[in-house]
């Protein structure tokens, strides 16, 4: 292998450049995870012990390179005791790697799952509820005339918000992708006061009113019936089994997807 340099007596190449950088960004990267800890110290003795055993061999100081042998042989058990909650963390951080999860499929629910069962564990407590799911452009205006989350969709954090006592309660959640972006915001009106007869609550009326004047789907849960209506392209729903609510969600947020991918590949093709 051709040497790029040569530090002392140790030759060095392009592999062992690469190496030292991937070993260099490995140890940064568990060192950021347990920084703050009492493992960060331990951490930082075991690497000044895999130091001094490398210096100990290139050198070839055969008594402290026996003696550090002696300890090398022990510290990737030690290492799995001492660090065993670290290791943990680290391990749901991969896992949780978006990259990671386009080749792997987790059995974490999806969001329509979440929407699916939230709704109806409200319904049946009859808790009124109000989920706007932006399908395609975002609704700036209607985020910020309410409160800001910006957290993973949840079915408990759905149902806290909509909890009769919650400060939040009142208005609509608005969704993008898996992610709460805000609750209680406040949604343009539908213009008359009953759809195809039937007389519209205040959540009815804001639910079809925004699925007229966005590219979004609401879900309605009815505080009075416990029913659960969706709302679409200025269209209302009414009586939906939980099957055909999962199977509508499940579709809308495919479409979503699809649409946000082509998005990115028409960019990357404009780039170029």
């Amino acid at each position: 292998m051709f040497d790029l340099f040569q530090i002392g007596f140790l030759p060095v190449s392009f592999v062992d450049v690469i190496d030292i950088i991937l070993v260099t960004v490995i140890i940064y990267k568990l060192y950021s995870t347990i920084r703050g800890t009492i493992a960060a110290q331990i951490f930082i003795g075991l690497i000044l012990v895999l130091l001094l055993s490398f210096i100990a061999q290139a050198a070839d100081f055969k008594a402290l390179g026996w003696l550090l042998k002696l300890i090398s042989d022990i510290w990737v058990i030690a290492f799995i005791i001492l660090f065993q909650p670290e290791i943990r963390r680290l391990l749901i951080l991969l896992g949780r790697n978006p990259i990671l999860k386009m080749f792997i499929k987790g059995e974490e629910k999806n969001v329509a799952d979440v929407l699916t069962d939230a709704a109806f564990e409200l319904a049946q407590n009859q808790h009124g509820a109000l989920i706007v799911v932006i399908k395609s452009a975002g609704i700036k205006a209607v985020v910020e005339s309410g409160e800001i989350i910006n957290a993973k969709v949840t079915k408990n954090l759905i149902r806290s918000i909509f909890f009769p006592r919650s400060p939040l309660h009142d208005g609509a959640v608005i969704i993008k992708n898996d992610i709460i972006e805000a609750a209680r915001c406040t949604l343009p009106l539908y213009a008359e006061s009953s759809f195809d007869g039937i007389q519209l609550g205040m959540r009815h009326r804001a639910g079809l009113g925004i699925s007229e004047q966005a590219d979004v789907i609401s879900i309605i849960v009815s505080e009075e019936t416990g029913g659960i209506s969706i709302a679409e392209d200025g269209k209302l729903y009414r009586g939906l089994s939980k099957d055909k609510l999962r199977i509508k969600l499940e579709k809308t947020l495919k479409i979503n997807k699809e649409k946000g991918w082509k998005g990115l590949f028409e960019q990357i093709r404009k780039k170029k």
